[in-house]
């Protein structure tokens, strides 16, 4: 092993033991994090306002992070700049907000300004700090202790294990709060429309052909009908409706099948696929995908009850990044 493949074993690691601490902590009820825990949960969880989280340097990374993540999981959330606070910045701070300070050593001077604004204006400040008796702690109304860690980076003691810490005690915070919430896939869908992720949480509804796109046929269609309405659909397969239950599909292939048989005499029934494979409207696109490709088709019913009420091309689950 090289020492470069070393020294990032040993880094991870430490950071690993770290995680571990942090993790006995939370799991002990008894604890100073686990009971600060519970109160900064409530605090976040019963707020009308916002969550303001602020940090310096690499607790502002951090702090943004957070901010983030909680306001993609439901939680109203905001990052302010505790160097830009004392120049305008405060008056994003509301009465009705809480503010989560971030600060490894607690002594973070730029935090001042917001400190003193919500010891002057009652907004409830929760720190997260790895010293508990440190300037911050003093001012905060609740403090988040984390361990007393180890740096990765042992030579300088540069932020390491202890960023590490605060993002996931961050993590912790935003999924007890989703949780609490009752927080779901389609809410979270609806925060993160784009990318990759969006796609993977959208339903067969939101991409589903419908209306008169649909290439229907009675049962007893004859057959160079129903390759008209094949035709014109563009999808490669027709479905087939006994009243208004969807009872078989008969594909491009199926009737190439039958090139040699009297066509002018044969219906729709006599070559479709009864009992076709159908998804409802709910079903997530990526899990519809999913039964594309195992059973190798290119084309999925959705139905409700028996009743068709769109279709779903392998094309456009690809087209918007389903995958």
């Amino acid at each position: 092993m090289s020492r470069a493949l070393e020294t990032a074993a040993a880094a991870v690691r430490t950071e690993r033991c770290g995680v571990d601490a942090l993790l006995g902590a939370l799991d002990d009820p008894a604890t100073p994090l686990a009971r600060a825990f519970d109160a900064a949960f409530d605090a976040l969880l019963h707020t009308p306002g916002r969550v303001i989280v602020t940090g310096m340097g690499k607790s502002g990374h951090v702090a943004r992070k957070i901010a983030s993540t909680l306001a993609s999981t439901g939680q109203r959330a905001a990052f302010v700049h505790p160097g830009e606070a004392s120049h305008g910045d405060l008056g994003m701070i509301g009465e009705e907000d809480v503010v989560l300070a971030l600060s490894n050593s607690g002594e973070t001077p730029e935090l001042g300004s917001i400190v003193t604004y919500c010891s002057r204006f009652g907004v409830p400040l929760i720190a997260v700090t790895s010293v508990p008796q440190s300037s911050l702690s003093k001012a905060a109304d609740i403090v988040l202790p984390l361990p007393d860690a180890e740096e990765a980076c042992r030579a300088t003691r540069a932020p390491t294990t202890s960023t590490t810490l605060a993002v996931v005690l961050g993590d912790a915070l935003a999924v007890a709060l989703l949780d609490a919430r009752g927080f779901t896939s389609d809410d979270f869908r609806t925060l993160h429309p784009g990318g990759k992720l969006g796609a993977s949480l959208k339903r067969v509804r939101d991409l589903m052909h419908e209306g008169r796109e649909l290439p229907l046929v009675p049962l007893r269609t004859p057959v160079r009908e129903a390759v008209s309405v094949l035709s014109r659909g563009g999808f490669g397969c027709v479905g087939v409706l006994d009243g208004d239950a969807l009872v078989g599909i008969a594909t491009d292939g199926d009737i190439r099948r039958h090139i040699g048989d009297d066509l002018d005499r044969l219906t729709v029934e006599a070559m479709m696929t009864r009992g076709p494979k159908t998804v409802s409207p709910d079903t997530l696109a990526a899990e519809a995908l999913g039964i594309l490709s195992r059973t190798k088709i290119t084309a999925l019913f959705v139905v409700e009850g028996t009743r068709p009420v769109g279709l779903l091309h392998v094309h456009d689950c690809l087209d918007t990044g389903v995958l």
